[in-house]
């Protein structure tokens, strides 16, 4: 076993559990337990329908910044599985991974674990053995019963709302909040950072007694010429920069990781220059990622309708441009016209491509989508690189593409244009 390499062990984890996806905590508590992964510092747990990745990255950014060592764990990846396990702004290694894989391995015994569990109670070893000051843990799926939240949350943010994964987590706005209330704890700090609040969250807060602070009403912003300030439960932070994430709801995804730092405070305590550094220095590749060059090249991952408001949000602030061809690729259990209909006005031609993998969407099935959202204009394609590379042919200097639909479109695009194939 120790002698796996990375790409062994995850395709052995892909194959141990009859499910893709088996929401409950009863099988990894148990291992858990089995391993003592018991850490001794704060963790933050971010859970939402959109936008978990944003404060993540934020987080990880100001508290990196202000001097702890970070553990972050986030999914899913781009390109390389180690992306999902970050020591101090560094992947951890393919040993390190591959070590932690083989000790759960032994422990489990004939416990079955998905994917997402094997790679989260790995991601949480390695914290614990590089002795992080803080970890910061992104939710899978919804909350209540996902992976993570086997850890107690020291503070627990949940940054929207809205319909998505509604086999797993239910087909109402009400029932999905549920879900992600789970990941409160009782006597900590929950953050909700959308101004739509759902009775479920405060239902929930309440019945768990924690400490519900919402975005409007115990921490709010306000945006003026080239600034914003922040005011929350310990102070006004007035003058800070514009985060380096592009679109407007990056604010709102600031304003909760501030609001999380205020929970922490005592803790962890963040100095204004750290939280200044970290807004300015974030990053976060595939998320409104605009790429230089004529024509220009927009990838986001958006795959849900909450994502496609928001991205048609930003498209609608950019200066105005010739045409726009939108390489798309999307999973068949997304709700597919209401992504495609929300972009309808912003996109000139669509080509769209079928993605390789489990849950992808055929080319035919997904053109089919769009000409019934009434576009006359589609181009089908086999992959997804094919569409991209049709789409620079096609796009004049003035032009703009659009690549989106899932985290796999968007990295066989960045595959692509690393080859050059594009």
């Amino acid at each position: 076993m120790a002698s796996r390499s990375l790409a062994e062990w995850l395709t052995h984890l892909e194959s141990l559990h009859p499910k893709n996806i088996s929401l409950g905590l009863e099988r990894v508590a148990q291992v858990k337990q089995r391993l003592n992964l018991n850490p001794e510092f704060p963790v933050i747990i971010i859970g939402g329908t959109n936008g978990k990745g944003s404060v993540c990255a934020m987080l990880e950014a100001m508290l990196h910044a202000a001097g702890y060592r970070v553990g972050c764990y986030t999914s899913p990846h781009l390109l390389d599985y180690n992306e999902r396990v970050r020591i101090a702004k560094q992947q951890v290694s393919d040993a390190e991974l591959c070590a932690s894989f083989a000790a759960i391995e032994q422990s489990r015994a004939d416990i079955a674990l998905t994917y997402f569990e094997f790679g989260t109670l790995a991601a949480m070893q390695c914290f614990i053995e590089h002795k992080v000051d803080v970890a910061i843990l992104e939710v899978g799926l919804g909350g209540r019963l996902d992976a993570v939240n086997v850890f107690d949350a020291d503070c627990a943010l949940v940054t929207n709302v809205d319909i998505d994964h509604t086999d797993y987590l239910g087909d109402t706005r009400e029932l999905i909040a549920f879900e992600k209330a789970g990941i409160f704890h009782k006597d900590r700090v929950a953050i909700y950072a959308d101004n739509d609040v759902p009775q479920a969250i405060i239902t929930q807060a309440e019945k768990l007694g924690v400490q519900l602070w919402c975005i409007g009403s115990e921490f709010s912003f306000v945006a003026h010429q080239g600034q914003w300030d922040f005011r929350g439960k310990k102070g006004l932070r007035s003058a800070l920069p514009f985060p380096a994430l592009r679109g407007a709801y990056q604010l709102n995804n600031a304003n909760a990781a501030l609001a999380a730092l205020d929970a922490l405070k005592e803790k962890l305590p963040v100095s204004m220059d750290a939280v200044r550094r970290g807004l300015v220095e974030v990053t976060l590749p595939g998320r409104f990622q605009i790429l230089p060059g004529k024509p220009s090249l927009i990838l986001d991952v958006a795959h849900n309708p909450h994502a496609a408001r928001s991205l048609a949000k930003n498209l609608a602030a950019l200066p105005p441009c010739g045409k726009t061809y939108a390489v798309l690729a999307m999973l068949k259990d997304k709700d597919i016209h209401a992504v495609v209909s929300t972009l309808r006005p912003f996109v000139d031609v669509w080509l769209v491509a079928g993605l390789d993998v489990p849950r992808g969407v055929t080319a035919d099935e997904l053109g089919q989508v769009v000409l019934e959202a009434q576009f006359t204009e589609v181009l089908h394609y086999p992959t997804v690189t094919m569409a991209l590379h049709d789409a620079y042919n096609q796009a004049s200097e003035n032009d703009r593409i659009l690549a989106l639909g899932s985290f796999y479109t968007v990295a066989e695009v960045m595959r692509a244009r690393s080859l050059g194939s594009a």
